[in-house]
């Protein structure tokens, strides 16, 4: 006879646990923004347009101003998808004289915003959003993207 070991507490994930899970998401976001050639930023922001990690620890105001400007952009794209039936949200790439701007989804509630340099390789930043997003996307759950927004900018535990 099989007995279970999990009790019913195991559906809350204990703050401890949260802690640690928000640490490891701002670690990938901060490894893919390092790891990847051309980014030279990279946040992440939820569906209400606030910051829940930062790939580098700057001016708060100068990381929720990039947040603000990823909201703005997801916002038009949701526009223009129910104005023309075009569908979810893949990707947002605007084209600057001296860099790019790129938005994906990163997951249910949540996206992610990158700055690049003029020369970058869209393709493969592209397809290390889209790898991010698969790593990190999946643990995104209300709880986390909560511990996200209350710890934003400050030093990681790892």
């Amino acid at each position: 006879m099989a007995t279970s070991t999990a009790d019913s507490t195991s559906e809350q994930p204990e703050p401890t646990d949260l802690r640690a899970a928000a640490a490891d998401f701002t670690w990938l976001l901060e490894r893919f923004a390092t790891d990847t050639a051309g980014v030279v930023d990279a946040i992440a922001v939820s569906s209400d347009g606030l910051l829940i990690a930062v790939s580098q620890l700057r001016d708060q105001s100068d990381s929720e101003r990039l947040a603000a400007i990823v909201a703005g952009l997801t916002s038009l794209a949701a526009g223009a998808s129910g104005n023309y039936g075009l569908g979810v949200l893949n990707k947002v790439i605007v084209d600057l004289e001296h860099g790019h701007v790129l938005v994906s989804a990163i997951g249910s509630g949540a996206v992610l915003g990158v700055v690049t340099s003029a020369d970058a390789k869209l393709g493969n930043i592209a397809y290390e959003m889209t790898l991010f997003a698969r790593r990190a996307g999946a643990a995104l759950t209300p709880q986390l993207v909560l511990e996200l927004k209350n710890s934003v900018g400050t030093a990681p535990a790892h």
